[in-house]
């Protein structure tokens, strides 16, 4: 499949990382509870409306079945139940789900509890919850077979603390071996025959996060990932607000080295860009070889959006229980991967799928 995938797409493998090479090996998610996430929602449930949120804690499970499982319960079709987001199956995490019951009895949903799931809240909410209505997530991962000089490691954990890390797409964003680019520049150049709604859509996202990370790592290599430039889109920490940066002060740079505001690359889409001067400059010459995929995802409609270079690491905390583990904890922002915190420390592999 890498055979095509089009020259001008670099990998993010092939990307550079902001603090240097790895710093060893090691091995993650050789079980479920190697790697552990818990929904941050950032609201609770308002105890009245024809919804019901429901917090569950899964294990080795998918999203989507478990959405199904939770409809057939109720009584109701799939999409009177929704989700903020997909959660890894090969991990042990929780989630939200709200189910629209609109006059139908409310079931005895700890019958969804199982040997690998277990219902942790449920109440009434007013509104469906939606895609990406999440505060942020926080992260538990173990890392075995550690091969890494623990001082190392403990510098670079520091220097993320307090400096942040970048906010590179995952690569579960670009399929298995990359392949959603290459069907997304087929899906582009109009030969990739008839596609459904749902693999449209997984297309259109690989190929709008492949232009920002090509931004991003171009940043990087100019060392200027974490310096807002001339003209930049700075946004805020902690939501999607943004400004232009008309004067770079003191003040702003400050800004920015406390985490408080970000530099930013783009969701292309229709409309003006929304930076100018250098950082137009740097975008536009970033992305000069993706014209069929910029006029593309002009055409399906998005709009230009802007999405943070930097990911800050909340309440980053590590332990070595054994000499050859690592377990570290964090939060992150909605939207943000934690196998990006991951590649600026260690190159970690994953036991083959059962």
């Amino acid at each position: 499949m890498n055979g095509l995938i089009p020259p001008f797409c670099q990998l993010l493998q092939e990307m550079p990382c902001a603090n240097g090479r790895s710093l060893g090996t090691g091995l993650i998610r050789s079980s479920a509870d190697d790697f552990q996430v818990d929904e941050q929602l950032g609201f609770a449930p308002d105890g009245e409306g024809e919804h019901v949120l429901l917090r569950i804690r899964k294990r080795d499970t998918n999203t989507i079945w478990l959405a199904k499982q939770i409809a057939r319960l109720a009584g109701v079709p799939p999409r009177d139940v929704s989700y903020a987001g997909l959660k890894d199956r090969h991990a042990v995490t929780t989630q939200w789900f709200s189910v629209r019951l609109a006059g139908k009895p409310e079931p005895d949903w700890s019958q969804l509890n199982s040997d690998l799931l277990e219902l942790l809240e449920q109440g009434r909410h007013r509104r469906k919850l939606r895609r990406g209505a999440l505060q942020g997530n926080r992260f538990c991962l173990t890392v075995r077979q550690l091969q890494a000089d623990r001082g190392s490691l403990e510098a670079r954990l520091q220097r993320l603390r307090y400096q942040g890390a970048p906010n590179f797409f995952g690569e579960q964003r670009f399929g298995h071996g990359y392949g959603n680019l290459a069907q997304a520049d087929a899906m582009f150049a109009g030969s990739a025959g008839r596609l459904d709604r749902k693999l449209r859509g997984l297309l259109i996202s690989a190929a709008r996060s492949q232009l920002f990370n090509a931004v991003l790592a171009k940043r990087i290599a100019r060392g200027d990932w974490q310096r807002p430039l001339p003209g930049e889109r700075l946004v805020l920490d902690g939501c999607h607000s943004s400004f232009l940066v008309d004067e770079l002060d003191q003040a702003l740079l400050s800004r920015c080295e406390a985490l408080d505001v970000h530099p930013s690359g783009p969701l292309w889409g229709r409309g003006e860009s929304l930076v100018e001067a250098e950082a137009r400059e740097l975008e536009s010459a970033v992305l000069a070889p993706f014209e069929s995929w910029r006029t593309g995802l002009e055409f399906v409609g998005l709009e230009q959006e802007r999405r943070a270079l930097r990911m800050r690491l909340d309440d980053l905390q590590w332990e070595f229980p054994q000499p050859d583990q690592l377990v570290l904890s964090f939060g992150l922002e909605a939207g943000s991967y934690a196998t990006m915190v991951l590649r600026e420390l260690l190159e970690v592999t994953a036991p083959a799928p059962q």
